[in-house]
């Protein structure tokens, strides 16, 4: 009888609480699925999509070409340059002397400019290329999958970059405070009042942005607001009596930051991350729309909204950048509202 109550009433811990509260937010979580094996999918992009054959069956011998170049000699062609897959796949069908490739499942390239199209670029849908070609004559879906890589991949990085800075110095002002606290605040306030975009336009004029630079000029501005956020959380805990307990045992100031306050402070952190994971892929294509952002031909969801306005009766330069992008950023959104709901502190309180 004892251990059947015990199986009823097995505890369970607060992170486990709030990961089944998670998981019953269906459109948080089915978004974070969704999202996550887009992501994982996108790393395997020139695998998928790609005008490179991933294996060539050449006269008894395999090339991959998807993990190395050859030139249309070493298949018997007498093109100048990198063989081109597709005719090559056609001519080895017609030949039928035993030679064979496979091509990825879309075999278009995100740079590549298309020359067998029928009429002038940009072309319509059609069942060679799903969502049509861009003003240049490249394939609209896969550019926006690897675009989807490059704008989630930077998001990542410049959020995990900007909230280490910001929790770090917002964890010594809070719980240091004194004069630390008063100079390094006075440094802050103007720190920020900076100009965000001013900056970015004199660097793009001296240096050629890209991929870290960009990362490096976003996080000079983007952790102002975490340090407030983990300033203020510091001086609210280090008030509290299990730290003063823990200070009163002996233990070091490290301690006390790393093991006791900071584990208490993150909740908040947490929930505001896949909002900042927002706001990084909005700057992001904010910057490569004005034209200061990640350089071409790089798959830029920017660069293709960017097409959209210059080419506004092409409707599928409009409607599916801005789809890809507004599915991407409603999902990230779900995903936050969940977590918050989830990591709620009156949702598992002793009072309820």
């Amino acid at each position: 009888m004892t251990d059947q109550i015990k199986s009823e009433y097995k505890s369970e811990s607060l992170m486990a609480k709030r990961f089944r509260k998670f998981r019953s937010i269906k459109r948080g979580y089915y978004s974070f699925i969704i999202i996550l094996t887009a992501y994982i999918l996108s790393f395997f992009s020139p695998f998928l999509m790609n005008y490179k054959a991933l294996v060539v069956s050449y006269n008894g011998k395999l090339y991959f070409p998807v993990v190395k170049y050859y030139s249309a000699e070493t298949f018997g062609r007498d093109d100048f340059g990198e063989a081109n897959y597709r005719e090559l796949k056609q001519d080895f069908k017609a030949a039928d002397n035993g030679n064979w490739l496979l091509m990825p499942f879309y075999p278009y390239g995100p740079y590549e400019s298309l020359t067998d199209l029928s009429s002038e670029p940009p072309n319509k849908p059609s069942p060679q290329h799903w969502l049509g070609t861009d003003d240049r004559g490249r394939d609209v879906f896969v550019r926006l999958a690897y675009g989807f890589n490059i704008s989630l991949s930077f998001a990542l990085i410049y959020v995990s970059i900007s909230f280490i800075i910001g929790i770090s110095i917002g964890a010594a002002l809070g719980y240091y405070g004194g004069k630390l606290d008063i100079y390094t605040q006075r440094f802050i306030e103007i720190w920020s009042t900076i100009p965000f975009l001013y900056t970015v336009i004199i660097i793009s004029s001296i240096l050629k942005p890209n991929f870290g630079l960009l990362i490096f000029v976003l996080c000079l501005f983007g952790w102002i607001g975490m340090t407030y956020f983990m300033r203020g959380e510091f001086y609210r805990e280090k008030a509290k009596d299990y730290v003063h307990a823990a200070i009163a045992m002996g233990a070091t100031d490290a301690k006390v930051i790393f093991k006791h306050i900071l584990p208490n402070s993150l909740v908040p952190v947490i929930t505001f991350g896949p909002f900042a994971i927002v706001g990084a892929i909005t700057a992001l294509v904010s910057l490569d729309f004005l034209g200061f952002g990640l350089p071409p031909p790089t798959a830029s969801w920017g660069e293709l909204v960017g097409q959209g306005k210059s080419n506004i009766f092409t409707w599928w330069l409009v409607l599916f950048p801005l789809l890809a992008m507004a599915l991407t950023l409603l999902m990230v959104v779900f995903v936050g509202e969940a977590i918050r709901q989830a990591f709620d502190p009156k949702e598992f309180s002793r009072l309820r």
